[in-house]
């Protein structure tokens, strides 16, 4: 992973009646990453997503927000990815993940999809798992039955702000990430928890 992060994919559902939902931790990661800095994400019909420029630590990076719902992510990532020849090792998809309580953020390089949609999606169309993952804890339902409509419901506001909490530890790390450190980054997220 020495050669850094050149697209950042952020995961969630379009449309207004998603976008508080605990799915869509990818899109409010971007929408904060994004916060102040004056450059907006734009549709890109050609990639499936809504696209921008943006640098992190003095690195340019590509950020998309696929405009596919989840359960297609990997449509519009392979999609810019090819486009701009970027290899899977140089991908960072942040995602919704139920096994990790609300205010935990997690990074993970590789793996498996456990059962989530759009990583299984984007392992397929990607054709490997070779790729970086920032894994935003929403936290689990009561039943495993239950996890479809759980993550496409909003979270309560001291659950929103555990996880905006997290985000925000995260963006903190990004500037390493995208240049390649991820044991650091790793280490410094989650050495304090988040």
């Amino acid at each position: 992973m020495a050669a850094g992060i050149s697209l950042i994919a952020g995961l969630g559902n379009p449309g207004a009646e998603y976008a508080e939902t605990r799915h869509n931790a990818g899109f409010r990661f971007l929408d904060l990453l994004l916060a102040g800095s004056g450059v907006a994400l734009k549709t890109e019909r050609r990639f499936a997503g809504n696209v921008a420029r943006h640098v992190v630590g003095g690195r340019e990076v590509w950020l998309i927000a696929p405009d596919t719902f989840m359960n297609h992510s990997g449509e519009a990532v392979s999609k810019i990815a090819r486009f701009y020849k970027i290899p899977p090792a140089e991908i960072l998809i942040v995602h919704d993940e139920l096994d990790l309580a609300p205010g935990v953020a997690r990074l993970k390089l590789g793996g498996g999809a456990g059962g989530h949609n759009g990583l299984i999606d984007l392992i397929e169309q990607l054709g490997t798992p070779d790729f970086a993952r920032l894994r935003i804890g929403v936290g689990k339902p009561a039943s495993a039955s239950q996890g479809a409509s759980y993550v496409l419901r909003r979270a309560p506001q001291a659950e929103q702000a555990l996880i905006d909490e997290a985000i925000h530890a995260a963006l903190a790390q990004l500037p390493e990430v995208v240049h390649g450190n991820m044991q650091k980054a790793m280490n410094s997220l989650h050495a304090n928890g988040r």
